[in-house]
């Protein structure tokens, strides 16, 4: 009988613990685009600007892209192929353009994070909130340190500049979580951004 209650306690205990260390967080994403997205269609040619999105991510002219940054960017190429966009060769013209950014904070000591302006054409909404709060599950040790991680993409009419889609993933992770390294972290943040692509304009959704 002590036997069987052993074992029972060490499977629960085994399945507490996988199922904290399998615990991933859910991705707060909202994508624009005016109107409905034209350009689509399989076979469709892209460059991606070797230029991180933002004035603030941006690196020094001779300075080369971050390999973190490199994670995100093959992360987003793989969603872009599995929607049937093709990658322009080098020096290739190309009719869109997409351009690729990222970030990893510590959130605000308030748990929370500033709303981000995202839009289209001149309409613009904001998200963020709920996502970044940063404690966690507490173990006994107190809050978890919590990085927040957000993955930025937009695609543009290469000939003209004008913004066809634009898009924000964000989630928080422990600092010392698998799911912080950039390649995983990347690889949920892209998977997330183009789920049923090009999505609901204007709408956050939370992706498991």
């Amino acid at each position: 009988m002590m036997r069987h209650s052993s074992a029972a306690l060490l499977l629960a205990a085994s399945l507490a613990l996988g199922g904290c260390a399998t615990a991933v967080p859910p991705v707060e994403v909202t994508r624009f685009h005016a109107n409905a997205p034209t350009g689509w269609a399989p076979g469709t040619r892209y460059v991606v600007d070797p230029a991180p999105l933002g004035a603030a991510l941006a690196p020094e002219a001779d300075t080369p892209p971050s390999l973190e940054w490199t994670s995100y960017r093959a992360a987003v190429e793989q969603q872009l192929q599995l929607q049937g966009l093709v990658a322009a060769g080098a020096g290739a013209s190309a009719p869109l353009k997409v351009r690729i950014g990222f970030d990893r904070a510590e959130p605000a000591p308030q748990g929370r994070r500033s709303p981000v302006s995202v839009g289209v054409g001149g309409s613009t909404g904001s998200y963020g909130s709920g996502v970044g709060v940063g404690v966690g599950i507490n173990l006994g040790g107190g809050p978890r340190k919590m990085l927040d991680l957000q993955l930025s993409v937009r695609i543009d009419d290469a000939a003209s500049g004008q913004a066809l889609w634009e898009g924000r993933a964000l989630t928080a992770v422990p600092v010392k979580a698998p799911a912080a390294q950039p390649s995983l972290a990347a690889a949920k943040l892209a998977e997330a951004l183009f789920k049923d692509f090009p999505g609901e304009s204007g709408r956050t959704i939370s992706v498991p």
